[in-house]
């Protein structure tokens, strides 16, 4: 009887954590991993690959943007609005970033429980939550204005609390390579 329990358990474990590291990978954006059958947008899209589209999403979070009432931003200079990137920005922006309370106050709440450092494209992306609220707060009055400004607050934390575990020096032997993407302004050091 022994042997059988030993077995359960293993076999357990064994599963418990095959799906865990499966499913993972969705808690902070289930958006983009999930396909949309109305839009062309990429499964997963992100912007920065290249010091080049880090400075051109620079250059799209300077550009005049606009949200519509539906909540949808669009780029308004012509030029940029119509490079390829772009088009992930606005997929980024539109189908994958939270864009209400309840959800950037989910989001916060998964970012401090959350142990380790993001994976690039979850830093990228809430980095893109935290310059949408911070553009809400400016355009809220009154009591709105509080809480998205405590959204705007624990997104900053939540960010400044990863860019200094990313850059304090690592004790784990699962340190990033030289060939394993890093975030913008991180250092293996």
């Amino acid at each position: 009887m022994c042997w059988k329990t030993l077995l359960l358990l293993l076999l357990y474990y064994n599963a418990q954590a095959t799906v865990s590291h499966r499913w993972s990978r969705a808690v902070l954006f289930p958006a983009a991993h999930r396909p949309k059958r109305s839009s062309s947008v990429p499964l997963n899209p992100i912007l920065q690959t290249s010091l080049e589209e880090v400075e051109l999403l620079y250059e799209l979070l300077l550009a005049e943007l606009e949200i519509s009432p539906d909540l949808k931003i669009s780029v308004k200079d012509e030029e940029l609005a119509s490079l390829r990137k772009a088009s992930n920005f606005r997929a980024i922006c539109n189908d994958v970033i939270p864009k209400r309370i309840p959800d950037i106050r989910r989001l916060s709440a998964n970012l401090a429980s959350r142990p380790g450092i993001l994976k690039k494209e979850d830093f990228e992306r809430t980095v893109l939550t935290l310059a949408y609220t911070a553009y809400r707060t400016a355009l809220s009055q009154g009591y709105q204005k509080d809480v998205w400004a405590q959204a705007l607050v624990s997104l900053f934390q939540a960010l400044r609390h990863d860019l200094v575990q990313s850059s304090s020096p690592r004790v784990s032997p699962s340190k990033p390579g030289p060939h394993q993407d890093l975030k913008p302004g991180t250092s293996t050091q």
